[in-house]
């Protein structure tokens, strides 16, 4: 009966392997479910710049991926304590067969015993000797049993402690895979915290750039802000670097205003240069200018509905202007 209660000891433990390492399989798939969850929220971030919508759509997906992940864990936990709890039990089955082990080695101490002292009988009683030495043998025949049930025993015991030993090998590493999983899980958590703030940067610069951006127009590549109030051509250039821009340079016939552009010959009378640095190349002079009179040195618009209305006028004229910001 203690044989079959071994054997079942082991059969459970078995089992209890068989489930660990199923448990094993579902966590390695709830991990490789989290890293493709991880590959889309990287895909998601690339896209944050372009789209608004994308991003709150790929943050909904990411808080699935981590209930996903916690529910996970919550799994691994109580497969965790089944182990233990199945560890415990073998233990006590260890410790049951120990102790019959003990008790057979008493039994047989004792068997040593009795022989001896039937020996001591044997030599002291002739008379009995025959029916001594029937007994005898009948002793000795059943000591031989004994000894065969005893080595069959020891064997099966070796046999299970191999098994035992195996088996918690194999749980050894079952649990070294479960820790490197944790600690991959940990550093997905921790590269998730750090798109969230990278996230929050973002946002935060997009807030910022709005308010900053705020009264201007978007063209071709650069931003615009036309005055409300009439200034000097200087003072007009001094409110558009304040604002990290500068007077309108025009490349393009769509960009002309009516009002005062970059454009001046102060440094050198008729060699007409933009306020950053570039020579003039494409012109769109009205007809008879720039006519060149005494303190004519900064270029305006005049007229906004014809293609050739540009004019040289005095710097210290009050003119409505117009302010552009490069796009970096």
């Amino acid at each position: 009966m203690e044989m079959v209660q071994l054997q079942t000891s082991y059969n459970n433990l078995t089992n209890e392997k068989d489930q660990l390492q199923t448990s094993y399989n579902n966590l390695t798939k709830e991990r490789d479910q989290l890293q493709t969850s991880y590959n889309n929220l990287t895909k998601e971030r690339n896209q944050l710049q372009t789209s608004y919508n994308n991003l709150t759509k790929g943050r909904d997906q990411l808080q699935t991926s981590y209930n996903n992940l916690t529910k996970g864990r919550d799994q691994l936990q109580t497969s965790y304590n089944n182990l233990t709890k199945e560890r415990d039990q073998l233990q006590t089955s260890y410790n049951n067969l120990t102790k019959e082990r003990d008790q057979l080695q008493t039994s047989y101490n004792n068997l040593t015993k009795g022989r001896d002292q039937l020996q001591t009988s044997y030599n002291n009683l002739t008379k009995e000797r025959d029916q001594l030495q029937t007994s005898y043998n009948n002793l000795t025949k059943e000591r031989g049993q004994l000894q065969t049930s005893y080595n069959n025993l020891t064997k099966e015991r070796d046999q299970l402690q191999t098994s035992y030993n195996n088996l918690t090998k194999e749980k050894d590493q079952l649990q070294t895979n479960y820790n490197n999983l944790t600690k991959e899980r940990e550093q997905l958590a921790k590269e998730k915290d750090q798109l969230q703030e990278r996230f929050e940067a973002l946002a935060k610069d997009r807030t910022d750039l709005q308010r900053k951006l705020q009264g201007w127009v978007y063209f071709r590549g650069s931003f615009y802000q036309v005055s409300s109030l009439k200034k000097s051509w200087q003072q007009s250039r001094d409110d558009c670097l304040q604002k990290g821009a500068d007077l309108l340079i025009i490349n393009s016939r769509e960009e002309q205003k009516y009002m005062w552009i970059g454009l001046t010959d102060s440094e050198t009378e008729g060699r007409w240069k933009w306020v950053d640095g570039t020579p003039l190349t494409i012109s769109y002079w009205a007809s008879g200018e720039p006519n060149g009179k005494k303190g004519e040195n900064c270029g305006d618009i005049k007229s906004h509905d014809a293609e050739n209305s540009w004019n040289d006028e005095g710097c210290s004229s009050s003119l409505f202007w117009i302010c552009e910001k490069k796009c970096s």
